[in-house]
């Protein structure tokens, strides 16, 4: 039988795409008392994969990525999710999201965000909210899976993911000692 221990605690992140009139500064101030100090932000970028986000919150977005300091426990994730999902709400017009807010993790073996959208490999944790496995750390590196996002398919964000898993490492290692 095998013996039953927590797993290690993990660094959150979250992916934001944004309509470009919105204050960053804003979003990142009602994230902080959700997810705690933002660590890292990553450039804002034009948001180009994709046309999904254009009919509710027009065309022309930025994307940018942000890691939050403290290392939290991974059963928080739904908490966060919804939590986000009220943020989006109070940045939203005339009942349209201006802001997307996706939360997740960096753990040592993976990314995981959540969503609200169930799906064959997604996992069901609680509330509406669904564990994404977005990439693999295999061989030095993530990897991506058959369905992750084109975005995070990009070198630049698998190197972020990376640089972001060597901070939580030597974060776990700074609390065994």
């Amino acid at each position: 039988m095998g013996a039953v221990r927590k797993p290690r605690q993990v660094k959150l992140f979250a992916g934001i795409i944004l309509q470009r009139d919105i204050d960053l500064a804003a979003v990142l101030d009602a994230l902080t008392p959700v997810m705690g100090a933002i660590e890292e932000q990553a450039p804002p970028l034009p948001f180009t994969y994709t046309t999904y986000y254009d009919k509710e919150m027009g065309p022309g977005l930025l994307r940018t990525f942000v890691l939050a300091s403290p290392l939290v426990d991974r059963e928080v994730l739904p908490d966060i999710k919804l939590a986000t999902n009220e943020i989006e709400s109070s940045f939203s017009s005339d009942g349209k999201r201006r802001v997307n807010i996706d939360p997740g993790y960096v753990a040592l073996e993976h990314v995981i965000l959540a969503t609200t959208k169930g799906y064959a490999h997604r996992v069901y944790l609680r509330e509406g909210i669904y564990a994404d496995l977005t990439l693999r750390y295999i061989d030095g590196t993530y990897r991506v899976l058959d369905w992750t996002y084109p975005d995070y398919r990009e070198d630049r964000t698998i190197s972020l993911a990376v640089e972001w898993r060597e901070k939580l490492k030597r974060m776990l290692k700074c609390q065994k000692a």
